[in-house]
């Protein structure tokens, strides 16, 4: 990277850079964790009569430990796509103004999260509620291991609260759904047939200037043989939002096919079946009482409005641990 040809190709440059990064998310945490460690043996052998020291050298001991832990989580990531980008969509159940709000709480708490972590995000796809909130979203999130950690929000979140839309102030169950997808790259070659798809144009709605709001610039692709339907209306062209649209088509259809592989191996090994997509994954319950509790793996959270700020690696480390 400190050559002097090194931007002479911007890709490959870009490319290597990503990679770097990604090895320095493996080898700065360990340094700082070996570096925090050695200093408790150190002041350990220092403080031998101080018994005022020995709580403060085991707090620091409880965060170390921790720190190894995240890294033994990570360590788990190896899977085929787990270190690619991601795409992540969210979808309002039925329920109508109810659901589109509970969709819109989970774009926030997920953009928090991504942002928390470090990682980018951008709005690709976005679909407004009638009266508030979203009917569809779809992220694009970029960072070490992103997919590797998204997978673990696939399936249906419900909520249970006191609707702020009920004059009545009774309680309402709401539903959304999370689907992620791994990126998949360039390099990987998977074939779509023309006459498999059919690509529909449209004017793209919200916010996002003159241009975009007064021309047919959105794009949806639809798979024939699948149906499988994706759209774009992020970009400011007709041309880019195709172009994005069928990278997203390839990424789905690519891991519908590795999905079919793995579950005829599990067939044929005779595993048990994990959760699948649009099972119930997660509860978040605002009354009578505040909790969050995953059904997957029984983690919980009574401090429900840290869990919507973002505050959710606590569950995804569970889930991880448990089912990888």
């Amino acid at each position: 990277m400190e050559g002097t040809e090194f931007w002479s190709d911007g890709e490959t440059a870009q490319k290597t850079i990503e990679e770097c990064n990604n090895l320095k998310g493996w080898t700065l945490p360990y340094f700082e964790v070996k570096n925090r460690f050695e200093d408790v043996q150190l002041l350990l052998g220092e403080c031998e009569e101080d018994e005022e020291t020995f709580p403060e050298l085991f707090i620091e001991l409880e965060k170390i430990e921790q720190k190894l832990e995240e890294l033994e989580i990570k360590k788990m990531l190896s899977g085929e796509f787990d270190s690619r980008n991601c795409y992540l969509s969210i979808h309002a159940g039925a329920g109508g103004t109810e659901s589109c709000d509970w969709a819109q709480m989970l774009l926030r708490m997920y953009q928090r999260w991504v942002i928390g972590r470090g990682w980018g995000v951008e709005v690709i796809d976005l679909l407004q509620g009638d009266v508030v909130g979203i009917k569809n979203v779809t992220l694009h999130i970029h960072g070490c291991l992103a997919y590797g950690y998204c997978k673990a929000e696939k399936g249906v979140h419900r909520l249970v609260r006191i609707s702020p839309f009920d004059s009545n102030a009774k309680r309402h169950t709401s539903f959304a759904s999370v689907e992620a997808i791994p990126e998949i790259e360039d390099s990987i070659v998977f074939e779509i047939k023309p006459d498999d798809i059919r690509v529909d144009t449209f004017r793209s709605s919200g916010p996002g200037g003159q241009h975009v709001n007064t021309t047919d610039s959105a794009v949806r692709i639809t798979h024939l043989p699948t149906n499988i339907v994706v759209s774009c209306q992020g970009e400011r062209s007709q041309f880019q939002n195709k172009t994005l649209c069928l990278k997203i088509l390839r990424s789905k259809l690519y891991e519908r096919e590795a999905m079919k592989r793995r579950e005829a191996l599990k067939e044929r090994d005779g595993e048990k079946k994990e959760i699948a997509w649009g099972s119930q994954i997660r509860n978040y319950v605002f009354h009578p009482y505040t909790l969050v509790k995953d059904t997957r793996t029984n983690y919980k959270e009574g401090d429900i409005q840290s869990v919507m700020d973002g505050n959710i690696d606590g569950f995804i480390n569970a889930y991880l641990k448990e089912f990888g």
